[in-house]
């Protein structure tokens, strides 16, 4: 493969034959073997084998659902392999838990903060030690003055920035000495200073003989501070070697799968006949949020707009943010030219927007209510059905007409959602969202977790719907969905719009290529 040309901007990372002879040698830190992992029917991981050397940062990537974190849990003791196995210091391990793990020096600093909300700084970084605190607190200023990083260590976690939070779980895993840290995502909250900073640490942890596992979805970070890249895809190693060896067209290349090619073919299907010239349903002006920040965009009268983007680019925070669940900091939101910026959700449904959320379990359902009650439930704040009483007739038309079109298949509207199959509860979360007659529907991943046979009903619903006028944006880590569904896509990195993309340019490659931050003029540079 061809040497990486974006080197030249690259963060300076040492060539094996500078390290010292320590890390030379070739033995090994960490090595999973053949490892399978299944849930149910959906095989997840199928065969994954990797090394891990002393003083060697592997950077790890993938797709959102390509098997990244399944695999960390099955290292950490969280999961148990159905197959395979786990070696430290070429020894085999039963790692059955995250003791086991812990005590093999394997520490992962997760993506998302898991800190005492109630206890300090110093408690947090310093729980489960058996030495003195005197001891300890030596320790902990001598490892911030390392990093170059202070932090006030009587604060409540509760008050911390995700940021501080992030630092403060990097600091649980230098504080325990870790031969093997794995860090998912570490910098996905860090100011550019922040950033610099936890690459000189790294740096100075491999001259410690420490591996590091990274795992990233920005590629200009492979290529700043790893050694080595593994690219995972749905559930295979379909790339690994030394950095020096990959370009960014490398990677993306590895992250596409094998038929991406006749994907590309077979999708440039005639465009829809939408009205560009009317006036949008929804528009976004310089809308910025927790997460995301100036995004513009336009949603057309029975457009369907795909967002496409890994995880942490901010699409879900702008769907919240949107709906009226968190706090809009500038900008403006626009509903057929009407000004919604900030109106609560229930305004915001009124006012002819609806939302379904990534998580149909957590966020979607009423898993202990019936199938009439749930597909309901957004209509009581006002509609025929009453503001505060259920008209039992008029409910039962709405959610029956709903259960037929969309081909659910349960007992009847008095059967509990929690009982019925992820693709049918995500039809009954599609069918609420549809029964309060809004312009535009956002969808946040609407076939996650559901089978082949749901995800082309879903399909078909949604081409029936925007039939109907209904404009929908369709949030989605499938690129082949978007291809397959959207007349117009838009990508984001970073909590920015950085692509668009018409009909005929929605592939694949485009849309991974941008998710990952690689734009046409970056890969030609």
């Amino acid at each position: 493969m061809p040497k990486a040309t974006e080197r030249d901007q690259a963060v300076e990372v040492q060539s094996e034959e500078h390290l010292p002879t320590v890390l030379r040698k070739k033995d090994i830190l960490l090595s999973v073997r053949d490892i399978h992992k299944s849930f149910g029917s959906n095989d997840v991981l199928k065969g994954i084998s990797l090394d891990l050397r002393p003083g060697e940062v592997l950077a790890l990537i993938g797709g959102n659902g390509a098997g990244k974190s399944t695999l960390m849990k099955i290292i950490m003791g969280i999961y148990s392999p159905d197959s395979g196995e786990v070696l430290i210091d070429n020894q085999k391990v039963d790692v059955s838990n995250p003791k086991v793990a812990l005590a093999h020096s394997i520490y992962m600093v997760p993506q998302e903060p898991m800190l005492f909300p109630n206890m300090t700084v110093r408690e947090n970084v310093t729980i489960g030690f058996d030495a003195k605190q005197a001891d300890l607190d030596r320790e902990l200023e001598s490892v911030m003055d390392e990093i170059g990083w202070h932090l006030d260590l009587e604060r409540k976690a509760s008050t911390l920035s995700i940021a501080e939070q992030g630092m403060v779980e990097i600091l649980r895993g230098m504080m325990r000495h870790s031969e093997i840290l794995i860090l998912d995502e570490p910098t996905s909250a860090l100011t550019f200073d922040e950033v610099s900073a936890l690459f000189k640490v790294i740096n100075g942890l491999r001259e410690k003989n420490i591996g590091i596992i990274y795992i990233t979805h920005r590629l200009a970070e492979v290529f700043q501070i790893s050694t080595s890249v593994s690219i995972l895809r749905d559930g295979i190693v379909t790339m690994q070697g030394p950095t020096k060896d990959f370009t960014r067209e490398d990677l993306v290349k590895g992250l596409l799968p094998p038929n991406a090619g006749i994907v590309k073919e077979t999708a440039a299907k005639e465009a829809r006949a939408i009205d560009y010239s009317a006036e949008p349903v929804l528009e976004l002006q310089n809308f910025s949020g927790y997460g995301f920040k100036d995004v513009s965009l336009k949603v057309y009268p029975g457009e369907i707009v795909g967002l496409a983007g890994v995880i942490g680019a901010g699409r879900t925070e702008m769907a919240t943010t949107i709906f009226g669940r968190d706090k809009v900091l500038g900008g403006k939101v626009l509903l057929d030219g009407k000004d919604i910026t900030g109106l609560s959700t229930r305004a915001v449904i009124s006012a002819g927007v609806n939302y379904v959320p990534e998580d149909r379990a957590r966020d979607g359902l009423f898993r202990i209510r019936d199938v009439e009650e749930n597909t309901t439930s957004a209509l009581l704040a006002g509609s025929a059905l009453g503001k505060a009483f259920l008209n039992v007739k008029e409910a039962n038309r709405v959610a029956d007409g709903y259960v037929k079109n969309f081909r659910t298949r349960v007992t009847g509207l008095e059967q509990e959602v929690g009982g019925l199959s992820g693709g049918n509860q995500q039809k009954i979360v599609i069918g609420r969202a549809f029964a309060t007659a809004p312009r535009l529907v956002i969808l946040d991943e609407p076939t996650r977790g559901i089978d082949a046979a749901a995800r082309g009903d879903v399909y078909a619903v949604l081409q029936e719907l925007r039939e109907t006028g209904v404009s929908i944006l369709l949030i989605s880590s499938d690129m082949e969905e978007i291809v397959e569904l959207a007349d117009r896509a838009l990508t984001m990195f970073q909590g920015r719009i950085n692509g668009e993309f018409a009909k005929d340019q929605i592939t694949q490659d485009n849309l991974m290529s941008a998710s990952f931050g690689v734009t046409k003029e970056a890969r030609s540079a």
